[in-house]
């Protein structure tokens, strides 16, 4: 099990982040006798996958679910599968970006004033 600053260090995230993360239900935590947060091995992972959604555009509830998705311990195959959807959907971002450019490029006027 590992604390907040390890789960923070293995994510190259802060201590306030992790906090907000499990507060926000993207990763879980329990706790000892002492009342300090542990977090699974897969914690760490979990962030870093929120962090990539985020700069996505992923709202928090979209990753909430997206994780919420995964098995209680995830597989290789486990994360190949949330890799692929967050490829897939950083793509069609992508591409409503860039309909949107050439609609800004094409010289149409985009209002009447």
């Amino acid at each position: 099990m590992l604390t907040v600053g390890e789960v923070a260090r293995e994510a190259g995230a802060s201590g306030s982040a992790i906090r907000f993360y499990e507060r926000q239900g993207l990763i879980a935590a329990s706790r000892t006798s002492g009342n300090q947060r542990r977090f699974g091995p897969d914690a760490a992972c979990r962030v870093r996958v929120a962090r990539v959604a985020q700069r996505i555009g992923l709202s928090v509830g979209e990753i909430r679910d997206l994780l919420a998705a995964l098995p209680p311990e995830p597989d290789l195959a486990d994360w190949q599968r949330l890799h692929d959807r967050l490829t897939a959907e950083a793509e069609r971002r992508i591409a409503e970006l860039h309909a949107a450019l050439d609609d800004i490029r094409s010289g149409r006027r985009l209002c009447d004033l």
